[in-house]
């Protein structure tokens, strides 16, 4: 039925989606507290996932495979807060975006010096066959990284409102003089914060690299991530998982219902057609706030 195959197509991209969304909330982590569009997260992302793949084909257990990751990431987002963005506070943000920009390349070659360059396989046990729920089949896969991903929203949302340092990351999003007024320590609320978007890049680098297979064009999956903050907001980890949505779901229906007209592979480039669209009328995107200046 015409109807039931509809629904398969929007909610295989409603799902493919949530991945977008994913990567889109390591970027609205680091943009929300300094204002640094940082493109080296798709960097971290592959560095996740290839050192998870190399460290479980060396023979160890996959949940030391992952502790050892997580400290890894947790390392190299410090890292880069402590010896790259702390001594540029207060450039343009032009220099800020060219400084990721660097330390993307910069753990990009570490990867491939620590891990080499082959395409690795990644199973995280998860068959990829259809379900049929109501009448409509399914994605086993997409269904467990929406519920990865939802889980990884959940706690975010929990622990930036509920502790200590989540109330700091907010009010140093809402008014940094006002957070530095009060006390608190940007320099540990970023440290924080960068610490936790190597922990979205790693939760994303495997459910990325277990669909795509680890390899180093996984990196570029960060430009995915692109119209999704134009649709929702740099600024909105509310506007990252609706935008993901938005874009999952027009790039699937656009594949199927205008792809024929106009000779397939419109699933590449429509989402950024809509974000450019977009931009034209709500430049701070959904969820963004609008940026307000007094002169």
């Amino acid at each position: 039925m015409e109807w039931q195959f509809f629904t398969e197509v929007l909610v295989g991209g409603l799902l493919s989606g949530v991945m977008y969304s994913l990567v889109a909330i390591g970027f609205v982590l680091i943009y929300k507290t300094s204002g640094v569009l940082n493109f080296a997260q798709g960097a971290l992302l592959l560095f996740a996932a290839l050192t998870f793949v190399s460290l479980a084909e060396r023979g160890l257990p996959v949940w030391a495979a992952i502790l050892l990751t997580l400290a890894a990431m947790t390392i190299i987002g410090a890292l880069i807060e402590r010896t790259v963005l702390r001594p540029l506070v207060n450039q343009p943000p032009i220099t800020l975006f060219m400084a990721t920009l660097g330390v993307s390349y910069v753990i990009e070659g570490a990867a491939q010096l620590l891990w080499g360059t082959q395409v690795h396989g990644l199973d995280l046990g998860i068959d990829d066959l259809p379900l049929e729920i109501g009448g409509v089949l399914i994605s086993s896969f997409d269904l467990f990284a929406a519920a990865v991903a939802g889980a990884m929203v959940a706690a975010l949302t929990l622990f930036f409102r509920y502790t200590r340092i989540g109330l700091g990351f907010r009010a140093v999003a809402d008014d940094q003089l006002a957070a530095l007024a009060v006390g608190l320590s940007l320099d540990r609320i970023w440290t924080a914060v960068w610490t936790a978007a190597g922990v979205v890049a790693l939760v994303a680098g495997l459910l990325w690299g277990a669909r795509l297979g680890v390899q180093f064009s996984l990196s570029l999956v960060v430009l995915k991530a692109l119209p999704v903050l134009v649709l929702g907001g740099f600024d909105s980890i509310a506007g990252a998982i609706v935008g993901g949505l938005i874009v999952g779901a027009v790039e699937k229906l656009a594949e199927v219902y205008l792809g024929p007209f106009v000779g397939g592979g419109i699933e590449g480039w429509i989402a950024y057609v809509a974000a450019l669209g977009f931009l034209l009328i709500r430049p701070s995107g959904l969820f963004g706030a609008k940026l307000v200046e007094r002169v």
